[in-house]
């Protein structure tokens, strides 16, 4: 049985940091997002200048006066702790290293980190290299209050995460699990082959995380309709609604109180200007005009 209390969706998108991380809270509040996603550098670079004082300065400011709940990060597409090639995986952990940092500076609570590839070296060392990158990152910013999230993947290649096992795998061999937390993307489960179009199958799925991560790990969810079928194993990310999801996949998420206080990020396709996103958020706000209370 549900009985339902008024609350607005936490919900919101990934918005743009050009000209200053400062400038994704205006974005923001322009869509009136109650959550957020930015990167806190350039994602296709391994480098970036050291984020300035006044800026950071400027950022908590700004999200101080806006309406934001829940602000995370995404890490840079280069990175990848699984990788077989040592001056890359070593590569990759300083890069990863120096994100969270940029984060600590802004007081963003998590870092959304693909968990990487294999490269053909197979499942289980991918694993444990991951593991290893993260024990590595946690014993240097031992000061560092962001936590990483990892996300669920598609199965593209040879990525690590497109199955709820290895991500448990993962947080089974890291040495601090407790800093670790999950985000579920999901566009990515689905290509990976968990049914959530139905009650029934999104249930399923969601009993599934909790039976093998535990729901307490999940901590961000990125909401994207997927442009392929079912167990496609390709990330391609649609308008929500328009995909092979549809709009009830993303309804059994909105209307369970579970996940009230997740924030739930659009990475949906954009546009020359904000009329994608302005579309996706209604899309969204009309799935959940109140948040079902589980009893």
């Amino acid at each position: 049985m549900m009985r339902s209390c008024h609350s607005e969706p936490l919900i919101g998108t990934h918005v743009s940091i050009a000209g200053g991380v400062s400038r994704s809270v205006e974005r923001a509040d322009r869509l009136d997002c109650l959550a957020m996603q930015i990167f806190v550098k350039n994602s296709n670079r391994w480098e970036s200048a050291d984020l300035e004082v006044a800026e950071v300065e400027r950022f908590c400011s700004a999200r101080s006066r806006s309406s934001l709940k829940r602000c995370v990060a995404h890490d840079s597409y280069l990175i990848n702790l699984a990788s077989p090639a040592a001056p890359l995986w070593e590569r990759s952990r300083r890069a990863l290293l120096a994100e969270l940092r940029r984060c600590d500076l802004l007081g963003l609570e998590y870092l959304v980190v693909h968990p990487g590839a294999h490269v053909g070296s197979g499942e289980k060392e991918g694993i444990r290299r991951i593991a290893r990158a993260l024990d590595s990152i946690h014993a240097e910013g031992e000061d560092l209050e962001v936590k990483i999230a990892l996300e669920t993947t598609a199965g593209q290649g040879t990525s690590i995460g497109h199955r709820f096992e290895q991500l448990r795998d993962i947080l089974a061999e890291v040495g601090e699990p407790e800093k670790v937390a999950v985000c579920l993307d999901t566009c990515h489960i689905f290509a990976s082959g968990y049914d959530i179009r139905s009650q029934q199958g999104y249930l399923e799925t969601v009993g599934q995380f909790d039976a093998i991560v535990g729901l307490d790990k999940l901590k961000v969810i990125h909401f994207n309709d997927s442009k392929k079928d079912l167990g496609s194993r390709v990330d391609r990310h649609e308008h929500i609604g328009e995909g092979f999801i549809g709009k009830d996949g993303f309804r059994w998420f909105l209307q369970d109180a579970r996940f009230a206080d997740v924030p739930k990020i659009l990475e949906t396709p954009k546009g020359s200007d904000d009329s994608y996103d302005i579309d996706n958020l209604a899309v969204l706000r009309s799935l959940a005009p109140l948040h079902p209370v589980n009893e």
